[in-house]
């Protein structure tokens, strides 16, 4: 089907169509509805090489993938995608991933920015000074951050969940059940999010006269091998931990394994709570003893930044620059008080 085709099918002249394919505020809401609805019944696809040339826009969403040696896959990556995806495709947008070793970040931005090819760049795993958002604020493309970097301003748009709180809220709860011996199974040292989560546990610990030890944490990729070496690890210490918090349920999984083949019971001997980014094939309710965890879905934050950009794009609403997701804090049977005498 091509543009005449559709046009006539709708009832509408065909530059009418193309705006509103094209996201002209001009168009209204209820018809631009209408001319959408038709293109996912009848499979219509716009040319893009003409509809570049209309509106100036490529249509496309910039994504930069860090990859190198001993960068593993990231599940958690592939559940914002996919939550991008529910919203983009709303609008026909596409995406366009480059791939990047992890040093070459901003010099691959600038680039894909040059290009040409992108309307708009996503931006994620943030660290500490992190030299992308200087460089994306001197250029003219829209541009979201997941996250927030740690000691540079707060002045570029960004979406974050507060993580210091959720796991301050997290350490909090057990240090009220009476445990005195803490562990964090955490993400990589250098990501600006597991510098927080950290600082949470800490904060909480010390308003309770407790010390998180320098051995009872690890910083790691988010794999169940991670959590279950460092899991073991932690409980051949001469004082081992009786509550753990971990920063991913995938993490968590690898902890969990590790303290069943101890012997230990979880929710009894040993108490862990996990952050749930809500992943599909891993549901802390699932768990043989079901998870307590902070819950922040990131496929809602995925369709939130890209509902963001895409507005920014086409102009269609005016939507927070800032945003800050509080984590729900979610109880269930793996925590409980701490063992007598210990």
């Amino acid at each position: 089907m091509n543009l005449k085709q559709l046009s006539q099918l709708l009832g509408l002249s065909q530059t009418t169509v193309s705006r509103a394919l094209n996201g002209y505020p001009e168009v209204n809401a209820e018809t631009r509805q209408r001319v959408l609805d038709a293109v996912r019944e009848t499979g219509y696809r716009p040319n893009r090489a003409a509809q570049r040339l209309a509106t100036g826009r490529a249509g496309s969403i910039g994504l930069v993938m860090p990859t190198a040696d001993g960068i593993e896959s990231d599940v958690h990556f592939g559940e914002f995608l996919a939550g991008l995806g529910d919203e983009a495709v709303k609008h026909d947008f596409h995406f366009v991933i480059n791939p990047s070793h992890p040093d070459e970040e901003v010099a691959t931005c600038r680039r894909l920015v040059a290009s040409g090819n992108v309307d708009a760049l996503f931006l994620a795993y943030m660290r500490v000074k992190d030299p992308r958002i200087a460089m994306m604020k001197t250029l003219k493309t829209p541009f979201v951050v997941h996250g927030r970097s740690i000691g540079v301003p707060n002045d570029y748009p960004f979406l974050d969940i507060d993580n210091t709180g959720a796991f301050y809220d997290a350490a909090r709860l057990l240090a009220q059940l009476g445990h005195r011996h803490f562990a964090l199974l955490n993400g990589p040292d250098y990501l600006a999010y597991s510098i927080r989560r950290k600082k949470g546990t800490v904060r909480a610990l010390a308003e309770y006269g407790l010390v998180l030890r320098d051995d009872c944490v690890e910083h790691s990729q988010m794999t169940d091998e991670h959590g279950f070496r460092a899991m073991e690890r932690f409980l051949q210490l001469e004082t081992p931990p009786t509550a753990v918090l971990c920063s991913s349920t995938v993490l968590a999984l690898g902890a969990v394994r590790a303290i069943s083949q101890a012997g230990l019971k979880l929710g009894v001997d040993i108490s862990l709570i996990a952050h749930d980014d809500v992943l599909p094939m891993l549901k802390p309710e699932n768990f043989m003893v079901p998870l307590t965890t902070t819950r922040s879905s990131l496929r809602a934050a995925g369709q939130r930044i890209a509902r963001r950009l895409i507005a920014s794009i086409l102009d269609l609403e005016t939507l927070p620059q800032q945003e800050l997701w509080k984590t729900d804090l979610i109880v269930r049977a793996s925590t409980g008080p701490a063992p007598a005498g210990k």
